[in-house]
């Protein structure tokens, strides 16, 4: 089985880095990935304590079976560093897995990430693995694995054939959505079209909500985990634009996934639970914090991007 490589955005959270690092580590195959981490320059010398500290630290970092550093010389915020370091990794390796600098991941998260990356590699309908699952109802029985449309982006993986289809231009994607009359099922029950439009308009700068209108419009899916082997330790509170949040407390599963679906269809089971979910969390958008939150889940796009400054919180 390939092992994929491993891409890990940072900017100014030393603890919150290392954090995630130390969970990659633990995984079996940590010693046979090679770990590419892109460090972004800070946008103003108020974080340009904290990043010498990020850098410092990732220069130590052993465990893999090769680390590289990319470190900016100017600040490109998180969208750009995305995009550009995605680009570049599954240009010359073919597939990807992704994590930023706020996620700590079950031991069996490179497991999973490595063995669906190869089971899907030939599958053209499937443009994203998942390792993320929000905190849905115990009412809601759902199977190890599912396809899904929508997509997320807190650990997540792809290939470069379903990278080539990313439109990078929300006014494009907007054109397309309207001239196919998508708009009802695009949004899949959330504001997800309203913020590709202020991405458009650039008040906001989101590779997310353009990865998942771009997945979406090429009819793509997404296989997502019914267990998370992902927690966001990002909504600690700690940073200066970082809320405590708890509608996204999960927990490590104590086993991996095995079962995975041979259909490649999605589930509808899957979408209504993850909708419902969606509904459920919907407060109103009282604060910019708050549609940052929204848009950086990605998913129904809790992610909407965290500019460097201003998504990335500082410890």
């Amino acid at each position: 089985m390939p092992i994929s490589p491993i891409a890990l955005f940072v900017y100014n959270r030393p603890a919150h880095t290392r954090q995630t690092v130390e969970s990659l580590q633990k995984n079996d195959l940590a010693k046979e990935s090679d770990l590419v981490i892109f460090s972004d320059a800070a946008k103003s010398g108020v974080q340009a304590g904290s990043v010498r500290d990020v850098r410092e630290y990732i220069r130590t970092i052993t465990g893999f079976k090769s680390v590289t550093i990319i470190e900016r010389e100017t600040n490109f915020g998180l969208a750009r560093s995305i995009i550009d370091g995605v680009t570049s990794v599954v240009n010359e390796r073919g597939r990807i897995i992704v994590l930023e600098d706020d996620l700590v991941v079950s031991t069996y998260f490179l497991g999973y990430m490595n063995r669906t990356l190869e089971l899907y590699a030939n599958e053209e309908k499937v443009m994203q693995i998942s390792a993320n699952m929000f905190p849905i109802s115990s009412n809601d029985v759902l199977p190890e694995t599912f396809f899904c449309k929508m997509t997320t982006s807190w650990g997540w993986g792809t290939w470069d054939r379903a990278w080539r289809k990313f439109e990078p231009d929300a006014d494009k994607l907007i054109k397309m959505i309207i001239a196919k009359r998508l708009r009802k099922e695009f949004d899949m029950g959330y504001s997800y079209f309203q913020i590709l439009k202020m991405q458009a308009k650039g008040e906001v700068d989101s590779w997310a909500i353009r990865w998942h209108a771009s997945v979406f419009l090429a009819g793509g899916l997404c296989l997502h985990p019914s267990a998370t082997l992902v927690v966001n330790i990002g909504h600690d509170g700690s940073g200066t634009h970082c809320e405590n949040i708890s509608d996204y407390k999960v927990s490590l599963p104590i086993k991996m996934p095995t079962l995975f679906p041979s259909s490649i269809e999605e589930s509808r089971q899957g979408r209504q639970v993850l909708e419902a979910f969606y509904r459920s969390i919907n407060h109103p958008m009282q604060s910019n914090v708050w549609l940052r939150l929204l848009v950086r889940i990605k998913t129904a796009l809790h992610t909407l991007t965290r500019s460097n400054e201003s998504s990335t919180s500082r410890d």
